[in-house]
């Protein structure tokens, strides 16, 4: 009998999927530090830049913050953007993570130790401050109690049950309250800022029952009359076509859109509202879908220096800052621009009103700008070198 291979490693080597793992569990141990020790270093941040030191009699200016439950200490709103991008996020998500830390740390402190002590994850003490911070903190702290030492192991439905039996227990009236106002909760909403690459919108809603069952019949119905002119279509695909055609027989959709040829001869649309080029074959299928009345508009050059001595900007400059740039040009910011201010980024009179000193800001990172000592230069087209209070450069 022919004997079996020795696979047994030499004596002094090791097994290299041994290696693999050991490494992957070291490497595990330093991001649940790092991790543990981003949050700690964001409730010293907000330590260091209390809420109640911000002068409030400055017109638009700094606000104090409330960014945790109540009896949690506050933040100097214009804290937070630099904290932000020095994780390389946005101002909104810089908002929550300390928020999150202020909470844990404040509110839920048996949470805090085990966390700083790396026995349970960032992300779930996380969950449950975001969970707990409609609750007052004799909530919090019965949430604390219960959670704290299961945290590492409890699920999404847990922290929602024992928050919930807080809630009840401890103020039913709120309770009762929240029932009653979630009618007021409802929307609808059609994302047309949010337009895929491919010229598709997400549609999502909140609606009551007999709002829900009218549009489910509705749809329904003209999916089903699609069957006669495109019977191979997938049903998903005819409720979709269905959905654009509810109020085109009432209600025109306004499509307006910017025409361009490219060097190449190929054309290409930009279309108003939306953040993506479309084809003009997907043109011309949305508006024989909807019954759209289509509105073209001359093109606008993005190159050219348009300039006006007043203080507003014309509306073509308007426009063309929007072209260039369909969101707030604060760093990570992706408010789209079409509901943004139009910022001299020289501030009136000393900077001129002209394409090269106007650029889209969000409210929030305007008004950052005009009191929280940030500034910008424009280095391009559409590129911006921003420095913040402490000197940093961030592009």
């Amino acid at each position: 009998m022919t004997a079996a291979p020795d696979t047994s490693m030499p004596a002094g080597f090791a097994d290299p999927a041994d290696e693999v793992l050991r490494e992957v569990i070291d490497t595990l141990d330093l991001v649940v530090y790092a991790e543990a020790r981003q949050l700690e270093l964001a409730a010293r941040w907000v330590d260091l830049h209390p809420g109640d030191d911000v002068d409030l009699s400055i017109p638009y200016g700094e606000r104090d913050l409330q960014i945790a439950g109540d009896g949690a200490p506050t933040v100097a709103e214009f804290a937070i953007a630099d904290f932000a991008l020095s994780l390389g996020l946005s101002t909104d998500a810089g908002r929550t993570l300390l928020g999150d830390a202020v909470e844990i740390r404040h509110r839920l402190p048996r949470l805090w130790d085990r966390v700083v002590a790396g026995e349970v994850r960032v992300w779930k003490a996380r969950k449950v401050s975001q969970a707990t911070r409609c609750l007052p903190p004799e909530g919090a702290a019965y949430v604390d109690r219960h959670l704290a030492r299961v945290a590492h192991s409890c699920s999404y439905a847990q922290i929602e049950k024992a928050v919930d039996k807080a809630r009840a227990a401890l103020d039913p009236a709120a309770v009762e309250a929240e029932r009653l106002a979630r009618s007021d909760e409802r929307y609808f909403r059609i994302r047309t800022d949010e337009l895929t690459t491919d010229g598709l919108v997400h549609v999502d809603g909140l609606l009551d029952l007999p709002a829900a069952l009218a549009l489910e019949s509705a749809i329904s119905e003209r999916a089903h009359d699609l069957l006669d002119t495109d019977p191979t279509l997938p049903i998903d695909h005819r409720r979709a076509m269905a959905a654009g055609m509810l109020g085109s027989a009432d209600h025109a959709t306004e499509i307006v859109i910017y025409a361009h040829t490219r060097p190449d001869g190929h054309e290409l649309v930009d279309v108003v509202n939306t953040r993506s080029i479309v084809t003009t074959d997907e043109l011309v299928e949305w508006c024989s879908l909807a019954g759209a009345r289509v509105t073209l508009r001359p093109v606008i050059d993005l190159a050219a220096e348009l300039t006006t001595d007043r203080y507003a900007p014309t509306p073509r400059q308007h426009e063309q800052a929007i072209l260039l740039n369909p969101t707030c040009v604060f760093p990570h910011c992706s408010r789209p621009s079409r509901g943004c201010d139009l910022d001299h980024i020289v501030p009136w009179p000393l900077g001129p009103t002209t394409s090269a000193n106007l650029a889209p800001l969000c409210r929030g990172h305007h008004r950052l700008k005009t009191h929280g000592g940030w500034s910008y230069v424009r280095t391009g087209t559409t590129d911006f070198l921003w420095t913040s209070p402490s000197g940093r450069h961030l592009r």
